[in-house]
């Protein structure tokens, strides 16, 4: 509105300045459409694909998003008859620039100039991926925190709900530690007993590295065999106390 001209021309439907406008505001009307179906996307492919993996690097990454992308294939073309597109367009150029750090140096830098912004945020998005990096829901907060190639833990490092100074990461780590005691099974319970009883035979030298590894071995089979139905709770108690 600043510029008279241009304010004329937006107000003018047979200018070129009005149908620019008017392109303007529908990129805008579909960007929010298109930031809900990416946010959609990236919290199908983290929570339903990534959530599983054991390790949280770009080799892990690349395996559950080849099935992601197998998947999202299939039922584009089965469900809404078309292809389940990946690619965006893209411009880029090679041009010279100050060091930002650095005075007085020069570099080449990468120039991308996207067409929209969610293109953008999607490119951005599978770089970091295959560099390692994603982000996933935090299981005490529910909130997304990004983890870096090689990290892998379940809470996020804000302050938690209902604390004023503790982490996601403390809380979380202490609640899932409790919780899996109370659930623990009566065969389980006393086979923390034994276990611990024979950690401290060992450390008072009573007992050799293999006749730990193999006492050890002899219980958690007594357990194994509790949770199949073969030993009743009193006598893998019976047979633990003789370890």
């Amino acid at each position: 509105m600043a510029d008279e001209e241009k304010w004329a021309q937006v107000q003018d439907p047979t200018s070129e300045g009005y149908a620019m406008f008017l392109g303007m505001l529908a990129g805008f009307t579909c960007f929010a459409t298109d930031l809900r179906d990416l946010r959609g996307q990236i919290a199908l492919m983290t929570e339903q694909y990534f959530e599983p993996l054991k390790r949280r690097n770009a080799h892990a990454y690349a395996g559950a998003y080849s099935y992601f992308y197998a998947h999202m294939l299939s039922v584009s073309a089965h469900i809404f008859h078309e292809n389940f597109q990946q690619s965006f367009p893209l411009e880029v150029s090679f041009v010279p620039m100050m060091h930002p750090t650095e005075a007085g140096k020069i570099f080449i830098a990468e120039k991308a100039t996207f067409s929209s912004l969610t293109d953008f945020l999607r490119t951005e998005f599978y770089r970091g991926l295959a560099a390692g990096n994603a982000p996933r829901r935090c299981h005490n907060c529910g909130r997304y925190f990004l983890l870096t190639a090689g990290y892998n833990t379940c809470y996020c490092n804000n302050i938690a709900p209902g604390e004023t100074e503790r982490t996601c990461r403390k809380v979380g780590a202490h609640r899932k530690e409790a919780q899996g005691r109370a659930n623990r099974t009566p065969a389980q319970r006393e086979y923390d007993r034994a276990y611990n009883r024979l950690k401290v035979r060992k450390q008072r030298g009573k007992i050799s590295v293999d006749e730990w590894n193999a006492a050890v071995a002899q219980a958690q089979e007594l357990v194994a065999q509790s949770e199949r139905g073969e030993l009743t709770d009193e006598e893998v108690a019976r047979k633990l106390d003789q370890l």
